[in-house]
């Protein structure tokens, strides 16, 4: 009887370690990338997500980096990945996608994703009001900007809340796909189906109603839906959507919240903000006139302190794509199938790309790109999936700071310490008060 608890014992214990060495050396037709694959299943992934107070890329890549060299191998989520903070192989990846590799998203994004006068409406409820949360409330501005250009959605007249079945979907979003009730990711999920099943109700009211207002993004979309030769499906087009509601407010409004944290620290940048935005005003023959094109191409400096925030912010931490084929590169072969995280905080933060990479300087700009991705300069993705937003998402930027300091001011009052985790966020939120000037 000892014997067989014996044998049964050593069985186990032997194929558990034979488990372990297969995970933590998986199988190569060429020489992986250095790294760990961390502990079984779970991987690196706690690292991956622990809080980090600094600006600096954050400690799961930047000690990776200094014991591994720019490019290494690990597991996050149950996946195997290679993650590249190499400017080369970063540009590469982008450049060979649907040659050498696809776009991908953790399994768990897998399954989930299938005006002025807004501005100016927002800005003055918030100088009405002692202080206000500016994280919270950017969000709720944007996102009903978008909603109202894209499916004409009034959240006044909606019984259900369309916003916040998309802040449940974004709190988890890289999560562990384990779907059971009162986990971030069932109420991802349960976020996602209540905001597609809102979409699709839209959807089925628009074909049977025609939309009396302007039109907006969804008319464009019925329409290409009724046409003979369209490639276009109702569920892609509920999913596109879906993304471009999600990709428009989230990334925006934690922009717009550290722009504004910046500025509050960074009084000369204000300065130098208003000079320009007041220099616009002069030309006017009537202030109380809208911004037109030509005013929002002369903002130089505008776009310079745009490009800084987004190059300094990092709100994304990662871009993925898949491997379609094994992929030599400097010694190194990412296999077949393998995820590859393009890691943007490590370019962006680099002294040899640029000089005092921690210090906010919009200046530095004044020679540098400005339009596109390159090598340095992937905020906004680069490649074939270069971030079809960047235009929309620098108006909605250019266009809030316009009418912020020519016709406001503003002081910190509490918050406005940052945590990476390793995205950005403001765990105690950023309160400001606003006052017209």
């Amino acid at each position: 009887m000892w014997s067989v608890a014996l044998t049964v014992t050593a069985f186990l214990a032997i194929s558990i370690v034979h488990w372990v060495y297969k995970w933590r050396n998986p199988k190569c037709n060429g020489e992986l990338p250095p790294g760990s694959m961390g502990l079984p299943l779970l991987g690196e992934t706690l690292q991956f997500f622990a809080p980090s107070s600094s600006s600096d890329i954050h400690p799961f890549v930047k000690e990776r980096i200094k014991r591994y060299g720019p490019i290494f191998r690990t597991s996050l989520v149950g996946r195997s990945l290679v993650v590249t903070t190499d400017p080369e192989l970063s540009h590469y990846v982008f450049q060979q996608e649907g040659v050498l590799f696809q776009s991908w998203y953790p399994d768990t994004f897998t399954e989930i994703f299938g005006k002025q006068n807004v501005a100016r409406r927002h800005l003055k409820m918030w100088s009405e009001q002692d202080s206000v949360e500016l994280k919270d409330r950017s969000a709720t501005m944007i996102f009903d900007l978008t909603a109202k250009k894209l499916i004409s959605h009034d959240p006044e007249k909606s019984s259900e809340n369309l916003r916040e079945n998309f802040v449940a979907f974004i709190k988890g979003l890289i999560s562990f796909p384990i779907n059971i009730p009162g986990t971030a990711y069932h109420k991802c999920l349960q976020g996602r189906k209540k905001a597609m099943k809102m979409l699709k109700q839209m959807l089925k009211e628009r074909r049977v109603t025609p939309n009396n207002l302007p039109k907006d993004f969804f008319d464009y979309v019925l329409e290409d839906l009724q046409r003979k030769d369209t490639v276009l499906t109702e569920a892609i087009a509920l999913d596109l959507m879906f993304v471009l509601l999600f990709a428009s407010f989230e990334t925006t409004s934690l922009a717009i919240t550290y722009a504004i944290k910046i500025l509050a620290e960074h009084p000369h940048i204000l300065k130098e903000l208003i000079d320009e935005h007041d220099a616009i005003l002069s030309k006017r023959k009537n202030l109380d006139d809208r911004l037109t094109w030509k005013e929002y191409k002369s903002m130089k400096f505008t776009f310079q302190f745009i490009n800084e925030t987004a190059r300094l912010a990092n709100i994304v931490p990662g871009v993925f794509r898949k491997a379609l084929k094994d992929i030599k590169f400097k010694g190194h072969t990412i296999p077949a199938g393998w995820a590859v995280m393009v890691c943007p905080p490590a370019v962006h933060l680099n002294p040899s790309a640029y000089k005092d990479p921690l210090v906010f300087n919009p200046w530095r700009w004044e020679d540098m790109e400005q339009k596109g991705a390159s090598k340095n300069f992937m905020a906004f993705g680069g490649g074939m999936r270069f971030c079809v937003g960047t235009d929309f998402t620098k108006v909605q930027m250019a266009v809030f700071l316009h009418c912020l300091v020519t016709k406001y001011r503003f002081i910190l009052v509490k918050g406005g310490d940052i945590v990476r985790t390793p995205g950005l966020q403001f765990p105690s939120g950023l309160h400001i008060k606003v006052s017209e000037r």
